[in-house]
């Protein structure tokens, strides 16, 4: 007899920023990853008695280490993009499965929940001139001195210098059908992890690209073909805001979708931080989601609520 949950819970869909697993000015042991875990983590547990949970994502710290460390090292075979945001996939899902295992089994003792993370390959285009431009912050943040002196791009992010590498836009997700089944059977499923791992099509079959998705965008994509009914996007800070960094600072509790287009195009929210947050918030609007919300890690349950972030409006 097959597994089945409640179909009658709505889907949330909980993207998880870097700083999930690692707060700015820590070095990213492991431990400090377990212990960061345990805020977002804790919240979705207990949302998950109200909605059938969709987590992902981002794993920039953790590929761009892995990138470092096979630079170090050129006696070691180097691995493509593809192949280092599959290990992160498993890395971080491991992590976030045995978090919310724990907080689950201190909620309710031992617990019926089930966990699966699942291996997810994200379709891009070989055309997209995402190839041409690298956007997507990876790694570590280096001093103008240091990052002068590397042999790859970087940029100017609120964390400093960081390493940047392409990263096309998400056309499909490559298991949806398979996510979505695992949703309907009661599986809390951690899926996207990092974006994706990225593919073209080569002929029938997929081959992997050297590249990094955006997680809140090919959450966006998941989102929508998953048929999730709220978004909520977490990172370091409370919402998007206009201006930001900037004397007229205005944070935004509601945004319509052409408040947001414009906001875009006029340059409030940045490539490399909260632009593609926004673009995501507003692309699962359009596509029919009903709500979308950005917020900070440590309020993602009064988001849901309606009590905290931005949230985007028709």
């Amino acid at each position: 007899m097959g597994i089945t949950g409640d179909k009658t819970r709505p889907i949330l869909l909980v993207a998880l920023g870097g700083n999930a697993l690692i707060r700015k000015g820590e070095s990213g042991t492991i431990e400090e990853q377990f212990r960061n875990l345990s805020v977002p983590v804790a919240q979705v547990a207990r949302l998950s008695k109200q909605y059938r949970i969709i987590i992902t994502h981002g794993n920039g710290p953790q590929v761009g280490s892995l990138l470092l460390q096979q630079e170090c090292c050129p006696e070691t075979p180097r691995l493509p993009l593809e192949i280092l945001v599959a290990q992160t996939q498993g890395q971080i899902g491991y992590m976030i499965e045995s978090t919310l295992d724990n907080e689950l089994t201190e909620m309710e003792g031992e617990h019926q929940n089930l966990i699966v993370t699942v291996l997810t390959y994200v379709l891009v285009d070989k055309n997209d001139p995402g190839f041409l431009t690298p956007t997507k912050p990876i790694g570590p943040a280096f001093a103008e001195d240091h990052a002068a002196r590397l042999s790859y791009p970087t940029v100017k992010t609120p964390r400093g210098l960081r390493r940047v590498v392409a990263s096309p836009r998400p056309v499909t997700i490559i298991e949806k059908r398979e996510i979505k089944r695992l949703i309907d059977m009661g599986f809390i499923v951690i899926a996207c992890g990092g974006g994706g791992i990225p593919v073209i099509r080569h002929g029938r079959a997929f081959q992997g690209i050297d590249a990094v998705i955006d997680k809140d965008l090919a959450s966006a994509k998941l989102a929508e073909e998953a048929g999730a009914d709220v978004m909520i996007i977490a990172t370091d800070v409370e919402g998007a805001a206009i201006s930001f960094g900037g004397a007229n600072e205005l944070f935004v509790q509601k945004m319509s979708v052409d408040e947001g287009m414009r906001f875009l195009r006029e340059g409030h929210f940045p490539a490399g931080s909260m632009g593609p947050k926004v673009e995501a918030a507003l692309q699962f609007i359009k596509s029919g989601g009903n709500r979308a919300v950005i917020c900070s890690i440590d309020s993602i349950e009064k988001a849901v609520a309606g009590n905290a972030g931005t949230e985007i409006v028709r």
